[in-house]
């Protein structure tokens, strides 16, 4: 459920409603919007007809959600747009996180975030823990590794996103990170959504390997639900009997996601098809059904890097994809 305040609603009158929810055991939830302030509720229904919530100064209207998931649903709020320092994700901004797969050396990761910077690049993408199908592959630097994200963001002004793989690490990639990922393995890692729930610093989530619409977005409720409203939503593929690509790109999920939540929505072409020559278009193909960005993986050397080569950019192919790509996000916008 969700109560709609207007906009102009008064501190004491908002917090009289959150009182009276909470004190018959509703856990409330503040979410500002452009043309009103709604709080959502979960709790025990069989209390409402007792509170009279209509009749209390600054209530607009009450709002049952039928959905499953409350907090992400389009009726809780039109749209969210999300700045991380230099760069806004959602509403009419092209978002574009670029880097390598994995942080390698200072030296690779520095080269890296020149080129994607000077290209148009928004974010700096770059793995400092790995997780691998096989124990054998390189698992990441680690703490290594996020202090060299920091470096590369502090001189080349680029927010970083990484992924955290578990709840014991949560705090430190946060002490570096600008945005946490989730990934698709651990999309319904409950314990790890409800950590990242309490940092107060934006979330992806990956879409998981064969992870419906309702799935994801419940995913995105659990980090909601603990507080922290700041989340972004990834597709990635999910997988199918099709093997000629890494995994099926769902391209059609995206104005799914855009009709029925507020949440911004990207898409992430590179782990989709595995293929770097299949990259490009489906890049171009995510902004034209209305993605709000991309994640790309760009490697100074794709034929060395120790992670997912065969799917990353060099950095003159993502040069020309960012000059197609701004044309397509113009021609839209």
């Amino acid at each position: 459920m969700i109560v709609v305040m207007g906009v102009d609603s008064k501190n004491e009158e908002i917090e009289a409603v959150k009182n009276k929810l909470e004190n018959v055991g509703f856990k409330t939830h503040l979410i500002y919007g452009v043309e009103r302030i709604v709080i959502g509720a979960v709790g025990d229904k069989r209390f409402l007809p007792s509170l009279s919530l209509e009749l209390m100064a600054g209530v607009k209207k009450i709002v049952h959600i039928m959905n499953p998931y409350k907090l992400v649903s389009k009726e809780v709020k039109e749209e969210t747009i999300i700045k991380v320092g230099s760069a806004t994700i959602g509403g009419k901004n092209l978002t574009v996180i670029a880097g390598p797969c994995a942080v390698e050396s200072e030296d690779q990761l520095m080269a890296a975030a020149r080129l994607v910077k000077a290209s148009g690049a928004t974010l700096l993408r770059g793995g400092a823990f790995k997780p691998r199908s096989s124990p054998y592959s390189f698992q990441g630097l680690q703490e290594e590794g996020l202090k060299i994200l920091k470096i590369a963001s502090h001189e080349y002004d680029l927010p970083i996103v990484t992924e955290v793989m578990n709840t014991k690490t949560v705090d430190l990639v946060a002490e570096y990170a600008d945005v946490l990922q989730i990934g698709a393995r651990n999309m319904q890692n409950f314990d790890l959504l409800k950590e990242v729930g309490h940092i107060k610093k934006p979330v992806i989530i990956k879409r998981g390997l064969c992870a419906t619409l309702e799935e994801w977005l419940m995913a995105a409720e659990y980090v909601m639900s603990e507080g922290n409203y700041e989340v972004i939503l990834c597709e990635r593929g999910i997988r199918t009997f099709e093997t000629a690509t890494r995994n099926t790109l769902d391209l059609s999920i995206i104005p799914l996601i855009k009709e029925t939540s507020h949440l911004p929505v990207i898409v992430d072409p590179s782990h989709a098809t595995g293929n770097w020559k299949l990259v490009a278009p489906m890049a171009k193909g995510s902004l034209a059904v209305g993605a709000h960005g991309l994640m790309i993986e760009v490697h100074p050397n794709p034929n060395e890097a120790l992670c997912d080569g065969n799917q990353s950019l060099t950095p003159e192919n993502f040069h020309v994809l960012m000059g197609d790509l701004t044309k397509i996000h113009n021609l839209f916008h």
